[in-house]
């Protein structure tokens, strides 16, 4: 049971994070503690089960989460060096301009 109160603090604490938070970076942290969350409950389920099952399912969430993980670190990466800022409002500004000047 204590598995589930610290889930749902850190799907709080995500979800909080994904809506006050500006930066490319932050937002990452906060989708990416959301995504534990739910892998918590998902390993907890399984090995509640009593098999080996919550074993293999935590080796393919942790080996699919840090797949995941790289591919959006190396955008957030490339984004950062396009645009010169993290922050995500002056990215869609200069998007939004980009896109305007296209247009033209």
């Amino acid at each position: 049971m204590d598995f589930v109160i610290l889930s749902l603090v850190m799907l709080a604490l995500g979800i909080y994070g994904l809506l006050t938070n500006r930066q490319l970076l932050k937002v990452f942290i906060s989708v990416e503690l959301i995504a534990t969350a739910a892998t918590l409950n998902f390993v907890m389920l399984a090995s509640s089960t009593g098999q080996g099952l919550g074993q293999a399912i935590l080796i393919l969430a942790f080996s699919t989460d840090t797949a995941v993980s790289a591919v959006i670190l190396a955008l957030l990466v490339i984004v950062s060096k396009k645009y010169g800022t993290s922050n995500i409002s002056e990215i869609l500004k200069m998007q939004d301009k980009v896109e305007s000047e296209d247009e033209a």
